[in-house]
């Protein structure tokens, strides 16, 4: 059995170890591919049975070239980096790996927003470098700070991750509204489900949380922000595609939102004219909410599990609808 992995390195930089799927096959494991480039993708993966992908994109054109692919195992929760469809249609179970970073994300999407509202690495930074010395009070701030309770967070995408964020976001004393998911008891014990006009209209904070599909493709929009409050806070530790950031980086600009914190962004690694990177108002982090060591230890366990499971004949966690 041959396994191919084509993007390892952000999930085991030399931290960790692929023994796991050593034990399966004969492994082939390449730190980086082109994500663009599908000829050398198609190379790659060869005659490789079982190929095992993050960010590397299998599109039709790999599944059409390379027939010896029978499993396809994601090293992550989304699934658009896969063409799933194709793969349905040739049989191929698609698997991901679910619920493994669930606090690590929901602690970062409130640790941006708390930089944002505290701004307690600017006056760290401002101490450092000598401000409080030269204060003539006891005390100065470089911007108004936020306080946070009383206020409305509003989470697009009320899954596992959208209601961790929702808990702690309550603990803060903050009232909690939900679009975009079926209301579940778990979720309606955090917060009160709304539909995204109303949500948008009434919350001090936007924070996505919902994947990125045709219907969600820039669901942050010049429209949409412009139902939002003004003044309001955008999150974003979901899919950079969830938004259209020419259109947040206008009304970042203009004070229509008081700012935003994003972990990722449209085209990753970030591009130079991205919009985004020339507002002040915009906290930006390189899609790292999901590496702690700890979660990238479960995304190898369940990536194991998976190929286990598909390599008996009862694949988990499929995506795509196939089973042997």
């Amino acid at each position: 059995m041959r396994i191919v992995i084509l993007d390892a390195h952000t999930e085991n930089p030399g931290d960790l170890s692929w023994e796991g799927f050593e034990a399966l096959g004969e492994l082939t494991v390449y730190d980086r591919t082109p994500k663009s480039d599908d000829r050398e993708i198609i190379r790659r993966i060869g005659d490789a049975q079982l190929v095992i992908t993050n960010k590397t994109p299998v599109r039709a054109a790999a599944l059409d070239a390379c027939p010896s692919i029978r499993y396809v195992g994601l090293l992550s929760t989304g699934t658009d980096v896969c063409d799933c469809a194709r793969a349905a249609e040739k049989g191929i179970p698609v698997s991901n790996i679910p619920a493994y970073s669930t606090m690590a994300v929901a602690q970062h999407t409130i640790a941006l927003l708390l930089e944002i509202c505290s701004k307690v690495g600017v006056h760290s930074a401002a101490v450092h470098a000598g401000d409080w010395q030269r204060s003539e009070d006891f005390c100065f701030w470089e911007a108004p700070l936020i306080e946070l309770s009383g206020r409305t967070f509003g989470v697009v995408g009320f899954g596992q991750i959208g209601r961790a964020a929702g808990r702690i976001a309550r603990a803060l004393g903050m009232r909690v509204l939900a679009a975009g998911s079926r209301p579940c008891p778990e979720g309606e014990a955090i917060g009160t489900y709304t539909d995204l006009d109303t949500l948008l209209r009434e919350s001090d904070v936007v924070s996505l949380h919902c994947p990125l599909k045709d219907s969600t493709r820039k669901l942050i929009n010049a429209r949409t922000i412009g139902a939002m409050k003004d003044g309001a806070i955008l999150l974003n530790t979901g899919r950079g595609g969830l938004v259209d950031e020419q259109a947040l980086a206008e009304a970042l600009r203009s004070g229509k939102l008081y700012a935003a914190g994003v972990d990722v962004v449209s085209v990753e690694p970030i591009l130079p004219d991205n919009p985004l990177l020339a507002c002040e108002n915009c906290l930006i982090t390189p899609h790292i909410a999901w590496t702690p060591r700890t979660c990238r230890e479960r995304v190898m366990d369940i990536a194991v599990k998976n190929a286990r499971a598909f390599l008996a004949g009862r694949p988990e966690n499929v995506v795509n609808g196939v089973q042997l």
